[in-house]
């Protein structure tokens, strides 16, 4: 039988870099150039550690399988980032998984809601985060492919407010679907 559990972990962990390069090279695949043209961001490694911020991995049999991770986005806001799903293992309701133990850690750290953004060409991220409760700040009808074009830049926003209750609720959920999956 197959263990499965999570796994707290520093951005740069070893490890961790030839999934943090095919997640950048997947979304280069995706993208291009788009998002290299727009202002760099620099990301702090402490932003993604204990107590304001996290860094998890989902391992199973040893290898990792799915990751994710939150910021500090405001004093009451938990910014996702870093959701990734080892792509012969999607559609299983890893991403799922890790959403809620993100939203769940979240809440233990004292934030009331998650802000997070996806790319426009990632529909399966989008349908994912709708049906998890996140409210997107777009329009979700029609074609996506004009949030890649000014006045936008290319970032699909969404916002959920946590509480037990919504934690608790994800967590039903994510269980329904482990045990379907399975």
């Amino acid at each position: 039988m197959s263990q499965q559990f999570f796994r707290d972990v520093s951005p740069e962990d070893a490890e961790l870099q030839p999934i943090l390069t095919g997640l950048f090279g997947e979304y280069a695949t995706r993208y291009g150039d788009f998002f290299r043209n727009q202002p760099e961001v620099v990301e702090l490694t402490e932003w993604y550690l204990p107590p304001q911020g996290l860094f998890i991995v989902l391992e199973r049999d040893g290898e990792i399988i799915a990751m994710g991770a939150y910021k500090p986005y405001d004093e009451n806001t938990a910014e996702l980032k870093r959701i990734w799903t080892r792509s012969d293992l999607r559609r299983q309701g890893l991403a799922a998984q890790i959403l809620h133990e993100l939203e769940r850690r979240a809440l233990l750290a004292g934030y009331q809601r998650i802000f997070l953004t996806t790319g426009f060409r990632q529909p399966e991220a989008v349908r994912l985060y709708i049906s998890y409760g996140y409210q997107p700040q777009f329009d979700t009808t029609g074609d996506m492919e004009r949030y890649g074009q000014p006045p936008h830049d290319g970032r699909l926003r969404f916002l959920k407010t946590i509480g037990a209750e919504s934690v608790a609720q994800a967590s039903l959920r994510s269980s329904n679907e482990v045990t379907s999956s399975t």
